[in-house]
């Protein structure tokens, strides 16, 4: 009598032990991630924002956080965010085969680290080549050395053949090339600056990372490849400017980061933008998520806190967590 009770104790526990390892329905992820983004502290800088969680199918979750908050197809300044689907592009443009120039230039490794700002008027070669630009000529020093620049695309784009684009031509070429994502996808440019000058909607970069997971896109094999550490104090022979922080060790790959800081990251894949435009995949390539805002206020701070793109990193980070677990972080 004896046995048979420690035999079905036993059973018990191996069926308690099998129910608690099963993973986090759909419903539970979607709760969780909205808690998440209402309630959590990691998220309170970031506010108002519009989130959204998917897979390679479309949307699975979103919602919208705090007064004023953007709308799913309010388009708004993607600064760096741009710098993914420039990527991206090129790696469409070389059946994901990229060169050795291609990767220096894109993993931000390359001598062309004197880019300030263009101007709405410009093209790609004349912004390049202005004077506030130290007229597109290259710096030794950063040569082979990770240096965080928009010089590294503008130079790309013009040995791309793209120097005489302005917008409209920079962003037709740009959705020509990555022609999967269909004729209307709203993806367009306000300065002519491949690496930080993109408008859209939260929508159309979610279609854009549907497309990733989806295997639409020839950057989906490359996500993570010839990644660099991107910490200067951690890697100095590596790494010469960094807008991460300087306690966390993430890498940079081709147009985009990953946060694989031993403490604190997961391996997302991310590329967020000043303002706070954030998109992201996660490790596994089996989800993404976008947290959509345009903050101006703090973005030249010295404050780590105050800057956007860190404040928006923190929160889908958070998000990321609450959805892979079912459970609200607080």
């Amino acid at each position: 009598m004896r046995g048979m009770e420690i035999w079905l104790g036993a059973m018990a526990f191996g069926l308690a032990a099998m129910v608690a390892a099963q993973p986090p329905t759909q419903a539970e992820r979607a709760a969780a991630a909205q808690a998440t983004a209402e309630r959590a502290e990691a998220c309170r800088a970031a506010r108002p924002f519009y989130w959204e969680i998917g897979d390679g199918g479309g949307a699975l979750a979103s919602g919208a956080v705090g007064a004023g908050a953007p709308g799913r197809q309010t388009r708004l300044a993607l600064a760096s965010a741009s710098k993914w689907i420039y990527a991206a592009y090129v790696a469409q443009r070389r059946q994901g085969r990229l060169s050795e120039s291609d990767i220096r230039l894109l993993s931000f490794r390359s001598a062309y680290t004197g880019l300030r700002g263009c101007g709405a008027w410009q093209t790609v070669a004349s912004c390049m080549n202005s004077r506030i630009n130290d007229y597109g000529r290259p710096d030794a020093a950063g040569d082979g050395r990770f240096f965080y620049n928009g010089g590294h695309m503008q130079r790309h784009a013009l040995e791309m053949g793209l120097g005489e684009d302005g917008n409209e031509a920079l962003a037709v070429e740009v959705r020509n090339g990555l022609s999967v994502m269909g004729a209307d996808w709203g993806f367009g440019y306000a300065q002519p600056q491949p690496a930080g000058g993109g408008v859209g909607s939260a929508g159309d970069y979610a279609r854009f990372l549907q497309a990733i997971i989806a295997g639409r896109l020839a950057i989906h094999a490359l996500l993570g490849a010839h990644a660099v550490c991107a910490n200067p104090r951690a890697c100095p022979r590596q790494a010469l400017q960094s807008p991460i922080p300087e306690n966390e060790v993430w890498h940079y790959s081709i147009g985009h980061w990953v946060e694989d800081d031993p403490g604190s990251g997961d391996g997302a894949f991310s590329s967020p933008g000043a303002f706070g435009f954030y998109p992201w995949i996660s490790r596994d390539k089996a989800h993404y998520g976008v947290l959509a805002r345009e903050a101006h206020a703090g973005w030249l701070s010295r404050s780590a806190t105050d800057k956007p793109y860190l404040q928006s990193a923190v929160c889908g980070r958070a998000l990321r967590q609450a959805w892979s677990s079912g459970q609200a972080v607080r």
